[in-house]
């Protein structure tokens, strides 16, 4: 519980305290005007941190209480959670919610950078097939996209307001880029992945429970400015905001569906996503994930980054209970990621959600495509 996976991120005990106490603050202190019975701990798992690669917090484990502490406190705060919950404002309600799925998939990267040895259970890694499918470029229709979410819906802050969008014709590729694709790169001179180890002069997809060899099918998990710099190379560009809006949920007709394959509800049957995985899939698995234009794995298999800097849309208000869960970051270092990975929770693939991170952070699991503008 005292170890720190992350170099950048808090040790594994803050995450064992922090999702009752963002309830309790949020909840019982903020929206029902409680009062604090632990101030202390109130403040010291209220939030996560988000610093620059490679400067790590220096907090020692003695500096962090006992576990027994920390699940007391837990137990209080869920009792008296429990009680007032009927009381709470029906968007804190969903606020706390989905934070908790957020930390489900945000504490399996935390897991994912655990040595092998210190870690027991799940499924093995799929190893794919004998190469990298062979990918196509396909062509989008210039069209209209709606960003954002409907007034009435629940939708973080960053998702309002609906608007509009113009978008160019322009072409995509069917798939995400390929580990097999991305070796190329590699052997020309570019950074081994963070996902990626070297052993005996070959390369090793490091999986959450095993590393196995490396899984060309797959797709590449990478950072911003990795992507970025395939692209380039590619002599193509990487997706913006509005582009994946139009090739996940547009069609010939104009209409916009609500999941790529069109309205129906999320289920792990349509791709790889809701913790039906630990590790990514082939880019080929999945066809029944297909968009109306035949583009495969818009929602699932690993977030997607696009080149748009999260920032607020027209009519942005941060939510009164909580105000820098979106303008904290709208700072120019942040890039929106589309889509979904496999431990991303159905709820969080509605087509409003947007997540976002720096673009050197190389733990999320992210991937991403080609475009062509031209």
């Amino acid at each position: 519980m005292y170890d720190r996976p992350i170099p950048e991120r808090h040790r594994l005990i803050f995450y064992l305290g922090h999702l009752e106490a963002f309830d309790w603050n949020q909840i019982c202190r903020a929206a029902l005007d409680r009062p604090s019975f632990h101030p202390a701990f109130d403040k010291l798992f209220e939030f996560g941190i988000d610093p620059e690669p490679g400067k790590a917090p220096s907090d020692q484990p003695a500096d962090w209480p006992a576990t027994g502490e920390v699940l007391a406190y837990n137990r209080d705060v869920r009792a008296r959670v429990d009680r007032d919950l009927a009381n709470a404002p029906q968007q804190v309600v969903d606020i706390a919610i989905e934070h908790r799925l957020m930390h489900a998939e945000t504490f399996a990267y935390l897991m994912h950078a655990l040595p092998h040895d210190r870690k027991r259970g799940g499924a093995r890694v799929n190893h794919g097939a004998a190469g990298s499918p062979r990918d196509t470029m396909i062509g989008i229709p210039g069209g209209r996209v709606t960003l954002g979410q409907d007034s009435g819906h629940f939708g973080w802050d960053n998702e309002f307001d609906q608007h509009p969008v113009a978008v160019p014709a322009f072409r995509i590729a069917r798939h995400k880029v390929t580990n097999g694709e991305y070796l190329r790169f590699v052997k020309e001179g570019a950074p081994v992945p963070h996902f990626w180890t070297a052993r005996d002069g070959s390369y090793f997809y490091r999986g959450m429970f095993e590393s196995v060899p490396l899984p060309l099918d797959h797709p590449v998990y990478s950072t911003h400015d990795e992507a970025r710099a395939y692209a380039a190379w590619a002599g193509k560009s990487l997706i913006t905001e509005a582009q994946f809006h139009r090739a996940a949920y547009g069609a010939e007709d104009g209409r916009e569906s609500a999941y790529p394959w069109g309205n129906a509800r999320p289920h792990s049957s349509m791709g790889n996503f809701d913790f039906g995985a630990w590790d990514p899939v082939s880019v080929a698995a999945t066809p029944q994930s297909d968009s109306a234009f035949g583009v495969s794995q818009l929602a699932g298999n690993g977030w997607e980054w696009t080149s748009t800097e999260f920032g607020p849309f027209p009519g942005f208000k941060p939510f009164p209970a909580y105000p820098g869960y979106s303008q904290s970051f709208f700072d120019g270092r942040h890039y929106v990621l589309k889509g979904g990975s496999p431990r991303t929770a159905a709820a969080l693939l509605r087509r409003s959600f947007r997540n976002w991170f720096r673009p050197n952070y190389p733990y999320v699991y992210a991937t991403f495509r080609l475009v062509d503008n031209g």
